[in-house]
């Protein structure tokens, strides 16, 4: 299935609005979860701040799961933002997809693969950075491409490259794949008599329900592997 989307030209290069678009606005709705599951702390939480303590102690289980607190409790806010940023981001196109002039300008930005991969690179070099700033190039080199033996060096050169790609494409793959369908079956709905479209529905419903799962998942699942990324450059036991 084709899709335009509005692409402007500026020095040289091509701009997705779109994707500029969806980014902005999964980020300023983050950003007030955040402000609004913040404000008035009580020392008895209630309300908006169970949520965004439950948040906080779920990140807190994946990074404790992988390393620990010690080394891994700088990465908390990183975790929280990770998971929050990717899970809003893939409800956005769960409901609807919004083309004007046949352009599409409403979808989950995590949709696009250049999206994904540009979130997976922004994440790998994070580990590098925080491997060499907190062990020191030589120990760092050494134990992640030269541990446990040296003549593995190419492999876990070729281990960064794939780790990039399917941190990325996993991502972009699964919430994709369930925008399609979700299109075809909104296409098919709109063809077809108004009794058969009633039945047709609870189908579409269904798989909404299903898309706001897998949109969950995926978002642990790229917080997960972060941390695991990240504790195979910064803990010394790897």
């Amino acid at each position: 299935m084709e899709e335009n989307f509005p692409i402007v030209h500026f020095l040289g290069l091509d701009f997705n609005l779109s994707n500029l678009v969806m980014i902005t606005v999964t980020c300023v709705i983050v950003l007030l979860i955040a402000i609004l599951c913040t404000r008035n702390l009580k020392r008895r939480p209630t309300g908006k701040q169970n949520f965004i303590e439950w948040v906080m102690d779920f990140v807190r289980g994946i990074i404790g799961s992988n390393m620990d607190w010690k080394t891994g409790g700088r990465f908390h806010v990183l975790g929280i933002t990770l998971i929050m940023y990717i899970f809003v981001a893939n409800m956005l196109g769960v409901v609807t997809s919004v083309a004007v002039h046949d352009e599409v300008w409403w979808r989950s930005p995590t949709a696009d693969p250049i999206v994904t991969l540009t979130l997976a690179i922004m994440i790998l070099a994070l580990t590098h950075y925080y491997g060499v700033k907190m062990r020191g190039f030589k120990h760092y080199f050494m134990g992640t491409y030269l541990s446990p033996m040296k003549f593995l060096f190419p492999l876990k050169v070729v281990e960064e490259f794939a780790n990039t790609l399917t941190l990325g494409l996993r991502l972009y793959g699964n919430i994709f794949a369930g925008e399609v369908l979700l299109s075809i079956i909104a296409t098919q709905l709109a063809h077809i008599n108004i009794f058969t479209g009633v039945l047709a529905i609870i189908p579409a419903l269904l798989w909404q329900g299903f898309s706001v799962f897998i949109g969950a998942i995926q978002a642990y699942i790229f917080t997960m592997l972060t941390m695991v990324y990240m504790s195979h450059k910064v803990s010394d036991e790897h």
